[in-house]
C-alpha cells in the first residue's frame, strides 16, 4: 500500500546526495509575504518594518507566514566599485543588514529578488557573472530566502544557471530557501528537486478568478487559469521540493467567497501560501481567510502530498487529498457561477489515491468530518450522506479523521 511513497521517498533521498540546496528546509511549503503583487518597485525601509510589524499584530506571524520577501527594485541601478550590489539609498537607508535584522528581531525571516539574468524584470542590476559574490552579500546581511526571477536571460539554459546559484548559495554558508521563479516554461519539475526548495509553475498571477489579463507583450493568468495547470504536476511535489503556483490574490479584489476557494485550492494542491495584499489594510474578512488553522493545517500537512481531482460533474469539482495520520481532506469546488446541488454518498465506492494507492474506504472506517469553514460543524459523519447546496465560485471543504483513533 506504501510502495509508492516508499519508492517517492529512496527517490528524493538519492536525489539528495547529489544536491546542491540546503537540506532540512521547506518540510512543508512556505509561508510568508511577498511585496511585488500589491506595492511592484514601489517598496521602502517604512513599508517593510510596517509590514513586519502587522505579520505579528494580526496573527499571521503565529499562522505560519514567517517569511517576509521583498521583491524586485530594492537595489540601486548600479553596483559599487567592487561589483557587490547596493540597497537603493532613498529606499533603504538603514542598509540592508539592518532591515533583516529588523525582520529577525519580529521572529520572521528576511527573503530577498534577484534574477539569473543580466538585470532584473524591472531593469535593476542581475546576478548572471556575479552569483558567488551575490550570494556572499545575501549571507553577510541575513537572509533567509532568495526568490529568483527568470529576465534577461538570453543564451542561459535555465537547468545550468539555478543550479549554479544554487551552487553558490551553499558555498556562502548561510542556510536559505531557494525559490526559483521560471515560470514553467522549462519544466523545472523535472529537474529542480536537488536545486530548490520550491519552483513557479506558470506565468504571473493576476487579482482575478477566472480571466487572463492581457498585458500587451505578455499575459498574466486569473486564479483558475493558473490552478488548472497545476493537475499534472502532483508527482513532482513533496517534503522540501514544492511546486509553486505564485503568490495569492486573497485580498487584492475578488469577492470573498472567491478568495476562500482560492485559498482553499491552494491549501489542496500544498502550494506554498506567500500572501500579496497590503497586510496593514486588510479587512477583517482577509485576515480570517488568510490566518484560518484548519485550511493552513491542511496546506502544511506533514505528508506533502498534492490532492488529486476525483471527480468533475456540472461544474463542481471533487478534490481529495491524503493527509497523515489517515486522515483526509476532501474539497468541493464549484468553478461556475450559478449554485449547484451536491450529493455525496460516502459510503457508495472506495476511493483509491492513484499516486500513492491510499484508500479512502468509508465503509470499513467510520470517519468524523470538520467542516474547516465553519468550526460548529463538527457533528457530521460519513454514516449519513452529504447533502447541500454549493454557491458558484465556492467551496466546502471537509477534513475526514478516522473517529477510532480521537
Amino acid at each position: 500500500m506504501f510502495r509508492s511513497l516508499l519508492f517517492a521517498a529512496l527517490f528524493c533521498t538519492t536525489l539528495g546526495l547529489r544536491a546542491q540546496k540546503f537540506d532540512g528546509l521547506a518540510a512543508t511549503p512556505p509561508m510568508g509575504w511577498n511585496s511585488w503583487n500589491t506595492f511592484a518597485t514601489n517598496i521602502n525601509e517604512q513599508l517593510v518594518r510596517g509590514i513586519a510589524d502587522t505579520l505579528v499584530s494580526s496573527g499571521m506571524r503565529d499562522a505560519g507566514y514567517v517569511y517576509l520577501v521583498l521583491d524586485d527594485a530594492w537595489m540601486a541601478k548600479e553596483r559599487d566599485e567592487n561589483g557587490n550590489l547596493v540597497p537603493d539609498p532613498l529606499k533603504f537607508p538603514s542598509g540592508m543588514k539592518a532591515i533583516a535584522d529588523y525582520v529577525h528581531s519580529k521572529g520572521l525571516k528576511f527573503g530577498l529578488y534577484n534574477c539569473a539574468g543580466t538585470q532584473t524584470c524591472g531593469g535593476y542590476p542581475g546576478t548572471r557573472g556575479y552569483e558567488y559574490q551575490d550570494a556572499r552579500l545575501y549571507a553577510s546581511w541575513g537572509v533567509d530566502y532568495l526568490k529568483y526571477d527568470w529576465c534577461n536571460t538570453e543564451g542561459l539554459t535555465a537547468k545550468e544557471a539555478y543550479t549554479t546559484m544554487s551552487k553558490a548559495l551553499r558555498k556562502a554558508g548561510r542556510p536559505m530557501v531557494f525559490s526559483l521563479c521560471e515560470w514553467g516554461g522549462n519544466q523545472p519539475w523535472e529537474w529542480a528537486t536537488p536545486v530548490g526548495h520550491l519552483w513557479r509553475t506558470t506565468g504571473d498571477i493576476y487579482p482575478c478568478f477566472d480571466c487572463i489579463h492581457d498585458h500587451g507583450t505578455w499575459k498574466s493568468l486569473g486564479v483558475m487559469a493558473i490552478f488548472d495547470l497545476q493537475k499534472p504536476l502532483r508527482a513532482y511535489a513533496g517534503p522540501g521540493h514544492w511546486n509553486d503556483p505564485d503568490m495569492m490574490e486573497v485580498g487584492k479584489g475578488m469577492r470573498v467567497n472567491e478568495d476562500r476557494a482560492h485559498f482553499s485550492l491552494w491549501a489542496m494542491l500544498a502550494a506554498p501560501l506567500i500572501a500579496g495584499n497590503d497586510l496593514r489594510s486588510m479587512s477583517a474578512e482577509t485576515r480570517a481567510i488568510l490566518t484560518n488553522r484548519q485550511v493552513i493545517g491542511i496546506d502544511q500537512d506533514s505528508l506533502g502530498i498534492p490532492a488529486f481531482m476525483y471527480a468533475s460533474k456540472d461544474s463542481v469539482e471533487t478534490w481529495i487529498r491524503p493527509l497523515h495520520d489517515s486522515c483526509w481532506a476532501v474539497c468541493f469546488f464549484n468553478r461556475g457561477q450559478r449554485a449547484q446541488n451536491v450529493e455525496f454518498d460516502w459510503k457508495a465506492q472506495v476511493i483509491e489515491d492513484p499516486l500513492t494507492h491510499l484508500t479512502l474506504d468509508a465503509r470499513k472506517i467510520s470517519y468524523g468530518i470538520i467542516d474547516v469553514w465553519d468550526s460548529r460543524h463538527f457533528i457530521i459523519s460519513t454514516n449519513k450522506p452529504l447533502k447541500i447546496t454549493l454557491p458558484g465560485h465556492d467551496v466546502v471543504m471537509f477534513r475526514l479523521y478516522d473517529r477510532s483513533k480521537f
